[in-house]
């Protein structure tokens, strides 16, 4: 696979590559899917920098557990405009162990760990 040139943090792809992902472009950023389910999203831009890293797509549930194991994790609140915690977690860029933090999550998504990954709502059809 030709990974996309603008692809943030490509190190991902090495470790989830035994898994064939398949990245797909989304506002903006890239998607790693696995199967039905979306695992991640990675962003880097010039905007919104607070929102730069990776996304882990989980749930409330999860969180909790997932904080325990790395404790860098935090609410991805660019989606909620800043207003609430949002089910998807994020590693910053800035963090101090980020590429660390990162290699914990694909091994986490390796051992197809259920806490990461979910298959996104069906979109609707357009009415005419």
């Amino acid at each position: 696979m030709n990974l996309p040139k603008n692809l943030a943090f490509s190190f991902i792809w090495d470790y989830l590559y035994p898994l064939a992902p398949i990245i797909k472009p989304m506002f903006g950023c890239h998607a790693y899917y696995v199967g039905e389910k979306i695992m991640l999203i990675v962003r880097k831009k010039e905007t919104h920098s607070e929102a730069n890293g990776v996304w882990i797509a989980t749930d409330f549930p999860h969180h909790e557990s997932l904080k325990k194991e790395l404790n860098s994790l935090s609410s991805v609140y660019i989606l909620s405009e800043g207003k609430a915690e949002t089910a998807w977690q994020m590693i910053h860029v800035g963090n101090e162990n980020f590429e660390t933090d990162v290699i914990k999550i694909c091994e986490l998504i390796l051992k197809q760990d259920p806490r990461i990954g979910r298959i996104p709502k069906a979109k609707k059809k357009k009415t005419k």
